[in-house]
């Protein structure tokens, strides 16, 4: 089912990106962040570009500018998702159902056994951390779904190993360099286009910083470039006409990779990405967003949209930690997506 758009309904749609701007500013203010951003990319042109609030909520802070750059927490897993890829296509890693005891010698096999790459990437890997570090299990690989930390934390250090650097390194001469990103990298140290990250509305906001090997979540991007990251997977690795990242590598990190679950209300991923195929409950991609799109978030509000179908790259961001409600979260965001799919796809004329 094809979505059309008459020329006497161009005013209206566009009279519709009022509503995502209003409900972007809807949570800003619900959930106490002080600064939020919205940029828009359709058929390739940039048709929203929304910048509001401060780069804290000091009452001295600076305004939020199209130059502002957002910390995007765990946004930075489509990053290495990207690497992960590459690693896949050129052969570092041979398969995603390669066993992971055949890559992390660290780990105790016994730990690990029935553990595959494809496992690690999709979220389905049943793997937890105690407060102390020891790795433990929680369900048997592939039998559930579950948000942890530490199969970035192995990925990551698995493509440090495999290419011997980090993969940010890896990024900035493989993509972001030929991309043009200048406003995107793994900060160290604060500078003033750097968006403070509130924990608590009564509390003074602070950066989040770290090394730069990538394990910490101290990415940052402005909204602009946030976008045009989605752009170049949208167009298949293609920039200004350049290949710039191979066609097979996109299409490996935002394909579905997960396994076929018993439970079909478990999301669906890529590497990393969480993909639209049918709708699911507990993904946090809404139900009217066409097959094939998919979305990646970060607890500090970050959230990139990417719909092929329409030719469509949404990116918005916040500086609130914990956006949303811990348990009203997936509501929110599902919205946000829908919203998002029925503001370009409103008037209609079904074929």
């Amino acid at each position: 089912m094809k979505c059309f758009i008459l020329q006497r309904d161009v005013e209206r749609v566009e009279n519709r990106y009022q509503n995502l701007i209003s409900y972007v500013e809807y949570i800003r203010e619900r959930n106490h962040s002080s600064a939020s951003a919205l940029v828009i990319i359709k058929d390739g042109e940039v048709v929203v570009e929304h910048y509001s609030g401060h780069h804290s909520n000091s009452a001295i802070s600076r305004p939020v500018t199209e130059s502002s750059q957002f910390n995007i927490a765990s946004a930075r897993k489509s990053y290495l998702g990207l690497a992960i890829a590459f690693a896949l296509y050129e052969g570092k890693i041979r398969s995603l159902d390669d066993s992971a005891t055949d890559y992390f010698d660290e780990y105790d096999k016994e730990l690990l056994a029935g553990t595959t790459i494809r496992h690690l990437v999709t979220h389905c890997h049943g793997l937890n951390e105690r407060p102390d570090g020891t790795a433990y299990r929680e369900f048997n690989p592939g039998e559930n779904w579950a948000y942890r930390g530490i199969n970035v934390i192995m990925m990551a250090g698995l493509l440090n190993r495999l290419y011997g650097k980090s993969f940010p390194e890896f990024l900035q001469e493989r993509v972001f360099g030929q991309l043009g990103l200048c406003e995107t990298g793994w900060q160290a140290s604060p500078n003033e286009k750097l968006v403070h990250v509130v924990d608590h509305p009564d509390e003074p906001a602070a950066f989040c910083l770290g090394s730069s090997d990538g394990k910490a979540s101290n990415l940052h991007t402005s909204a602009r470039e946030f976008a045009k990251w989605g752009l170049l997977h949208l167009n298949n690795g293609v920039m200004n006409g350049k290949q710039i990242v191979p066609k097979d590598v996109i299409q490996i990190a935002t394909s579905m990779q997960s396994p076929q679950y018993r439970d079909k209300d478990l999301p669906g991923n890529g590497l990393f990405w969480y993909v639209q195929d049918t709708p699911r409950a507990r993904s946090e991609i809404g139900e009217r967003v066409p097959k094939g799109s998919y979305q990646i978030l970060g607890v500090t509000g970050p959230t990139l949209l990417v719909i092929p179908e329409y030719n469509l790259v949404v990116a918005k961001m916040y500086n609130k930690r914990y956006n949303y409600g811990v348990d009203h979260y997936l509501h929110y965001l599902r919205k946000f997506s829908n919203l998002a799919a029925d503001t370009f796809c409103q008037a209609k004329i079904y074929l």
